[in-house]
């Protein structure tokens, strides 16, 4: 097992090497550059803007560059805080005004008091914490309307459950999210209709994030448990007088979540990373306007930071799901 964590730690390398250098292409392949949408500047001041931030050097260098400040850690007695250019992630002191620092993700080339680290620090937290609570809700909403629909097949509650899971695929977070916001923050005053950091606050944005991704996890469930309940061993257990609470929970419903877990991978790093629509609709301070933001305006770290950010918690995501098909299948060992 550890060793196939080993090989698989070190293939996150290779796949951050081709998420960068594809994710670096195109973004300089897109016409235009960070300041070209600003007003005209004299070509004096856009040549000592270029060469402040290594614009002028040859693709090859500047990719280099870049990926040289992420990957390679140094050792300096110089004081932590740094300048715009040399702000590290991980900051560890060491003793003797020593300071072990590592992952420089460069400075924002529109918000030029602001490095990409800070908006890591400051906006990729809330975001986390958004997407981890919906996460959860579609969790804990998703698994239990697909048993109920799969074991009450063509019954009122199979209609029910996945009436609501229709419901959460068919009706996007722009449109239920005003609604949410009319009905229970205005109307009903349960909950406030924007910001950050209260449960009155965070309910709304994390259930119309949420129920999108229960309703996958429902029809999945559903569809994989229709499946393993058919089979041999199942008839087998009820033959032999297992109650069917027992049946369902240790033989069927384990046997049937390898799927429905292999989605969640993805799911998961998708919610944790910042979603546009929902954080706008709530005025949640997440990471979702940055990046969006970044495209447009050629902001190259940013965009190359939230990327190979979102590509590492999708890498170690898949990790943690193949994991998991071991726990929930004994037949299968990794070596």
């Amino acid at each position: 097992m550890a060793r196939y964590i080993a090989r698989r730690l070190l293939w996150l390398l290779v796949v951050v090497f081709f998420v960068s250098l594809i994710t670096f292409g195109f973004a300089r392949a897109v016409p235009g550059g960070p300041f070209s949408a600003e007003k005209k500047l004299p070509a004096a001041v856009l040549a000592q803007l270029e060469k402040k931030y290594n614009l002028d050097a040859p693709l090859w260098q500047q990719y280099l560059s870049y990926m040289g400040d992420i990957l390679i850690p140094r050792i300096t007695s110089e004081a932590v805080e740094g300048s715009l250019l040399s702000d590290y992630l991980i900051n560890i002191p060491l003793g003797s005004d020593l300071t072990f620092q590592w992952m420089n993700f460069g400075p924002s080339y529109k918000d030029r008091s602001r490095t990409v680290n800070d908006i890591f620090r400051e906006n990729l937290p809330v975001s986390f914490e958004l997407g981890f609570y919906a996460f959860i809700l579609a969790v804990v909403v998703g698994l239990p309307l697909g048993v109920v629909a799969a074991l009450k097949q063509n019954t009122l509650w199979d209609y029910l459950a996945m009436s609501v899971a229709i419901f959460g695929v068919s009706v996007p977070s722009i449109a239920l999210g005003p609604i949410f916001i009319w009905l229970f923050a205005v109307e009903l005053a349960w909950f406030l209709p924007s910001g950050w950091g209260s449960w009155r606050q965070d309910v709304l944005p994390a259930v119309v994030l949420g129920v999108g991704s229960s309703a996958v996890i429902a029809r999945l469930t559903q569809a994989s448990l229709l499946q393993v309940v058919r089979e041999d061993y199942i008839r087998t257990a009820r033959a032999k007088g297992l109650r069917e609470g027992v049946i369902i929970v240790r033989h069927a419903l384990r046997n049937s979540l390898i799927p429905v877990v292999t989605v969640m991978g993805p799911i998961f790093a998708f919610l944790v990373t910042g979603t546009l629509v929902t954080e706008t609709i709530f005025g949640v301070p997440g990471m979702g306007k940055y990046f969006v933001g970044s495209i447009t305006n050629r902001d190259y770290p940013v965009i190359m930071g939230t990327i190979l950010f979102f590509a590492i918690i999708i890498v170690l995501a898949n990790l943690i799901v193949d994991l998991m098909y071991a726990w929930l299948d004994p037949r299968i060992r990794y070596t």
